[in-house]
């Protein structure tokens, strides 16, 4: 539902909106009017598949932690536990979606109406998420799907410590 959102502030950011002056709505109107309402939804699917990956791996990531934490007798289940345990979650959710993360924002910011400008022949044109990591992998490494991990777990991080902080006082209300 947030994929159009995402797709203008991504562009903005990028400062790929191709001369376009103006704000929110500005930018998405002219995606819309060259590219069409596709152009808006460029990168749900890696988007789709980044939520599945941090739902899929931070929460049996923080259970896992936690129960080995609590297990171990080094830290009892507390506060402190619930930290270590949802940074640990943070770390993990970012380190497995950043890939996704790196492939959607490329969708992102790429223009369709590229594909019809004869000057950008050179310019590699992404048919697909898989095309888009096969492509930054042989022209970059692997390494490069982890281009922005630092400020993606800087910012997973400490949202991770207060969403488990807070689920795990939430369980205490009877």
């Amino acid at each position: 539902i947030a994929t159009p959102t995402d797709v203008i502030k991504v562009r903005m950011q990028a400062k790929a909106t191709q001369g376009v002056a103006g704000g929110f709505l500005t930018v998405g109107k002219d995606i819309y009017i060259r590219e069409g309402i596709k152009g808006l939804w460029r990168g749900v699917l890696p988007t789709a598949q980044r939520a599945a990956l941090v739902a899929g791996v931070q929460l049996p990531v923080y259970d896992l932690v936690k129960e080995k934490i609590c297990r171990s007798n080094l830290i009892t289940d507390s506060v402190v536990c619930h930290m270590v345990s949802s940074m640990t979650a943070g770390l993990t959710a970012a380190a497995a979606s950043n890939p996704c993360d790196v492939v959607r924002t490329r969708i992102m910011v790429q223009r369709k109406y590229i594909k019809q400008n004869p000057s950008t022949q050179s310019l590699v044109l992404y048919r697909s998420a898989v095309h888009c990591a096969l492509h930054t992998i042989k022209t970059e490494g692997v390494i490069a799907l982890y281009k922005g991990f630092v400020p993606s777990f800087a910012r997973m991080g400490p949202w991770n410590v207060i969403f488990f902080i807070a689920y795990e006082k939430l369980k205490l209300i009877k």
